[in-house]
């Protein structure tokens, strides 16, 4: 072979292999970044006010490999009449979650009625005012409590309530954002490391994941009133998580509502209370999501029965889907507590909720 090439006037030189380093990716790395991707467009539109748009995205990327496996694809109950004994065989007390009875507010309101008249007299006494110039006192104080009443919904009182309860009351603030600090040591037990405070917005978290889990996608959240003040700039907005529900309201405005959105937004309605339930074996907050709840049934023309039946129903799926995502929902109030925007809280369910758990 070697006198064959000389004989030719060339040689044949046998190339040395060369390799090159290729990165195998992954699939679902691949479809995470995609998934990330719209849900940062979803947050856009959102931000836009367009929600017809944020609901498109969404709805292109529910079921399909790499996108949104968990939107709209909670597993439910089967929908009948279930009675008092069979919820209480389900771990569930419906006294002690139906009937919430905010405690911890009532008290501090009572508390400022009781202040605020121990300072008028106090100013009646100090600037020695007379019968009329404490009555006019006494109407203009009258006078703005109407106008909050009627023209803001009270919204004034709230925000002056929910700010106080958060300043003054451990309770109060614990109970919407829940504070867990964990007192870590050594081994040899010589010393604490410094604690770490985790903080739970549950009750709103409980809204948003059941929300999601449902198929309604969550458009937004505040945690205090005077965030929501601040981000929206009305007193007649109040903190919670607002929803697209455009699909719902053109139900509604047609005089026919379906079963399937009144489950979802059944189930929604009694998520925060749910989540309380859950973790404290009582419920104090979500008297207005139970009350809008029952107006809705009955501008439907549901009869007492056909409602409890719509709410035992509600009840028991709405807690059994949030015990089978504990740690999904801990996660996403993690997230809330440190305001990450709707996309994010999105990507973290997605992340944390295993399909064969749905």
């Amino acid at each position: 072979m070697g006198t064959l090439n000389h004989l030719l006037g060339f040689s044949l030189v046998r190339p040395r292999p060369r390799f090159c380093a290729i990165r195998i990716v992954n699939s679902s790395e691949v479809a995470g970044v995609s998934r990330q991707r719209v849900l940062e467009q979803v947050d856009k539109e959102l931000a836009k006010g367009d929600e017809r748009a944020a609901l498109s995205l969404v709805k292109e990327l529910q079921g399909k490999p790499g996108g949104l496996k968990c939107f709209g694809a909670a597993r439910q109950v089967p929908q009948r009449l279930y009675t008092l004994d069979e919820l209480k065989l389900n771990g569930i007390e419906t006294s002690s979650l139906l009937s919430p009875v905010d405690a911890t507010l009532g008290s501090i309101e009572r508390n400022l009625q009781i202040t605020a008249l121990l300072g008028g007299l106090a100013t009646w006494k100090v600037f020695e005012l007379n019968a009329q110039q404490l009555l006019s006192l006494t109407l203009a104080g009258l006078f703005l409590w109407t106008v909050d009443l009627v023209s803001y919904n009270g919204g004034v009182s709230s925000l002056v309530l929910d700010t106080i309860g958060h300043a003054f009351s451990q309770k109060y603030h614990n109970r919407v954002i829940q504070l867990r600090a964990l007192s870590l040591c050594d081994c040899n037990f010589d010393k604490f490391t410094e604690s770490i405070n985790i903080i739970f917005v549950q009750h709103e978290a409980g809204h948003f994941l059941i929300a999601y889990l449902m198929g309604i996608l969550p458009r937004g959240y505040t945690l205090s009133s005077l965030e929501a003040l601040t981000k929206v700039g009305s007193l007649n907005v109040q903190a919670g998580t607002a929803f697209v529900d455009f699909e719902f309201l053109e139900e509604v405005n047609a005089g026919k509502v379906t079963a399937t959105m009144l489950n979802r937004f059944s189930c929604v309605a009694l998520a925060g209370v749910a989540t309380e339930y859950l973790l404290y074996g009582y419920a104090e907050g979500g008297l207005s999501d139970i009350n809008q709840l029952d107006l809705l049934l009955k501008s439907l023309g549901f009869t007492q029965k056909k409602a409890n039946s719509q709410v035992r129903w509600a009840v028991l799926n709405t807690i059994l889907t949030l015990r089978r995502h504990e740690k999904a929902r801990s996660k996403l109030a993690e997230a809330m507590s440190s305001r990450k925007s709707v996309g994010s809280c999105i990507d973290l369910i997605e992340e944390h909720i295993d399909v064969t758990d749905l």
